[in-house]
This record gives C-alpha cells, sequence and structure tokens, in this order.
C-alpha cells in the first residue's frame, strides 16, 4: 500500500515538473498568467520554466510574418458594374500582449476588416480603373488596414490583389468594347495614311513642277546665252572676213570683179531658194534691173577701198 501510494507521489510529481518546463521554439513566443491574471511575462523561445498551478501559457502565436488569404469578394464599383477581388495580406505580430487581450480570434477579424477595406476602395473607381489603378489601390489598403490594425499590436507589410474579375456580361460587353476601339483606332490610322499619301504625292507635284520650271528657265538661260556667244562668234567672224576682204581689195584689184561675179550668183541663188521654199510665194523680178543692181554693187565695191 505504501509502495503504491509512493508511486502515486511519483508520477503526480513528475507531471508536475514535467508542466513546469515549457520549451518555445524560435520565432515564437507565449504570454504567462499568474491565477489568471496576466503579470507581463513573456516567454522567448527556448527552455523556460513555470511555477506548477500559479503560471500557465495564456497564448502561444508566432512573430514571424505571415499571410493572410482573402477569398474572392463581390464588389460594386462606382459605375454600379460588379467584380469579384481576391487579395493577399502579409502580416506580423509587433506586440504580443495586444494581439491576445485586444482583440478576439485576430485572424478573422484581420480578414474581415480586409474584405470591408476592400469593398469600400473598389466601391471609390470605376470599372476601368480598378485594372490601371491596381498599385495605387494597394497602396491605399496597406495604409488603411496598417492604421486600423496597430490597435491589435499587428503591422501590415504588404497587400497584393490578386485578381479582379468582372461578370460574364460585362466581359462580353469589355470584348465588344475592345472591338470597337481597335476598329476605330484602324481606320483612323487608315485615313491618316491616305492623307499622308496625298500630302506626300501633291508635295513630291509640286515639286516636281518647281524643279521643271527651274530646269526650264536654266534651260532659256543657257539657250539665250548660246545664242548670244554665237551671235557675238558671228559678228567676230563677219568683222574678221570683212578686213580680210578689205585687204585683198586692196592689195589685189583682179580680186574685185571675182567678188561682184560672186555677189552676182548669190543674188541668183537667192531668188531660186525663195522660189524653192514650202511656202507658195511670188517674187517680181525685173531682168532690166539685174545688170542695174550689178553695176550698182559694182560700184560699191569699187568705193570701199577708198572708203
Amino acid at each position: 500500500m505504501e509502495q503504491l501510494f509512493l508511486i502515486i507521489i511519483l508520477l503526480f510529481g513528475g507531471s508536475t515538473l514535467a508542466g513546469s518546463v515549457k520549451i518555445i521554439n524560435q520565432g515564437d513566443k507565449a504570454l504567462v498568467e499568474s491565477l489568471g491574471k496576466y503579470n507581463g511575462r513573456t516567454l522567448d523561445p527556448g527552455l523556460n520554466f513555470l511555477v506548477p498551478f500559479y503560471h500557465r501559457v495564456a497564448y502561444k502565436e508566432t512573430v514571424r510574418e505571415q499571410v493572410l488569404d482573402i477569398p474572392p469578394q463581390k464588389c460594386i464599383t462606382r459605375d454600379n458594374v460588379s467584380i469579384s477581388v481576391d487579395a493577399v495580406v502579409y502580416w506580423r505580430i509587433m506586440d504580443l500582449e495586444k494581439a491576445c487581450y485586444k482583440v478576439n480570434n485576430l485572424q478573422a477579424a484581420m480578414e474581415n476588416m480586409v474584405r470591408t477595406q476592400i469593398r469600400s476602395e473598389m466601391g471609390k473607381l470605376e470599372l476601368d480603373q480598378t485594372f490601371t489603378a491596381r498599385t495605387e489601390v494597394n497602396e491605399m489598403l496597406l495604409r488603411e488596414l496598417d492604421i486600423a490594425t496597430d490597435p491589435w499590436g499587428v503591422k501590415v507589410t504588404r497587400v497584393e490583389l490578386r485578381d479582379i474579375c468582372p461578370t460574364k456580361a460585362v466581359m462580353d460587353a469589355m470584348e465588344l468594347q475592345m472591338s470597337a476601339e481597335r476598329q476605330k483606332r484602324a481606320s483612323i490610322l487608315a485615313s491618316e495614311g491616305e492623307r499622308e499619301s496625298a500630302v506626300n504625292s501633291a508635295k513630291g507635284r509640286a515639286e516636281a513642277q518647281v524643279l521643271a520650271a527651274e530646269a526650264q528657265q536654266k534651260a532659256v538661260v543657257l539657250e539665250a546665252q548660246a545664242q548670244r556667244q554665237s551671235q557675238v562668234l558671228k559678228a567676230h567672224a563677219t568683222a574678221e572676213a570683212i578686213q580680210i576682204l578689205t585687204k585683198t581689195l586692196q592689195s589685189d584689184p583682179e580680186a574685185r570683179e571675182a567678188l561682184q561675179y560672186l555677189l552676182a550668183q548669190n543674188y541668183i541663188e537667192m531668188g531660186a531658194t525663195i522660189g524653192n521654199s514650202d511656202s507658195s510665194k511670188v517674187m517680181f523680178m525685173d531682168p532690166r534691173s539685174i545688170p542695174a543692181t550689178l553695176e550698182g554693187m559694182k560700184s560699191l565695191i569699187s568705193d570701199t577701198p577708198s572708203s
């Protein structure tokens, strides 16, 4: 009987001694209450000893960063469009005492808070803004949730909206709108291309006309210069010929008769040339005037040396 009683005492003492030893894992912390009241003691990672029946671990939680997965929430945008939004919240406990005694069921309270804030922020935006302003919405949610959870000893480190899904009817309407917008842009681009092509063609024609006019002007100038140069050369040649003829007539008396013969022959050939031209002409010539003409030329040539 005494042995049985001794065994019972040993078992009870062993269980009591085992209950007084608490091992806290790395990254966790625990709050200790004395007779149901928090005495300000916090158990750190490692081996800790408690007074049996007087101390107890009231709350044990990790102080590492945690992930809160928010399931899809039905939201209404400012333009009355129904969408479904889900999110991920990263948070950690900064004050274990507040997380234990300031709120009951911390994780559920945070989930409800996040849902409420998501609906509130989505209600401030139109449908198009929810897709383009996701970064701004994340920052706004982070700021609001961090302020709201501060009394609970929680620090919200990051908020990310994952999927924003409108209803099927809204998606179909958006597809039609996008298709119409693409067609509109294609039409605008085509019209702009045609306009630029017409402008370029007009500019090309104008530049071509300008270049043609400039080329024609240059050709006229060059032709005029060539004619003037030709006339100058002819004048110089004529002057030189006259000088040579004059010198010849002065030095050789027989050359005068040859010159008279050539002039008469040229006069007759001129009449033949006029008669053979394409246009119809009538040339009146008095045969009696030919000798007189020749005599006049002869007298003119005869007077040339003296003049």
